[in-house]
């Protein structure tokens, strides 16, 4: 069976959730979901991400959907755990969708494309 990512948008509530092969990296797969978002959030301005989406992708968001990406970088002197602003809202938001049986567990046998 193919290895499948989800990529998510959260805030308070789910933006947006997008299913999409493994092998696509990161900055590629926020491309297409911020690309699905865009025009259905007038009032968002501001987008945190962590390092894994810093690059073209910041100069991407701007110029193509009109918002500020915001990478969210942990501190290299700290060893210990750290709560980064509001990266506790994207884990909240998967823990949840990880407690219903039906998303816990991949149960189809195979992907239609």
């Amino acid at each position: 069976m193919p290895a499948r990512k989800s990529r998510g948008v959260s805030g308070l509530l789910c933006l947006m959730v997008l299913v999409h092969a493994a092998d696509i990296q990161d900055r590629d797969g926020a491309k297409l979901v911020l690309a699905k978002m865009r025009g259905r959030f007038p009032r968002l301005r501001l987008i945190g991400a962590d390092g894994g989406y810093a690059g073209k992708l910041v100069e991407w968001v701007k110029s193509a959907c009109t918002w500020v990406l915001e990478i969210v970088r942990r501190c290299d002197d700290v060893h210990s755990f750290q709560v980064f602003p509001h990266r506790w809202i994207v884990e909240r938001t998967f823990g949840w969708l990880g407690r219903y049986r039906r998303l816990s567990k991949d149960y189809e046998g195979l992907l239609r494309k």
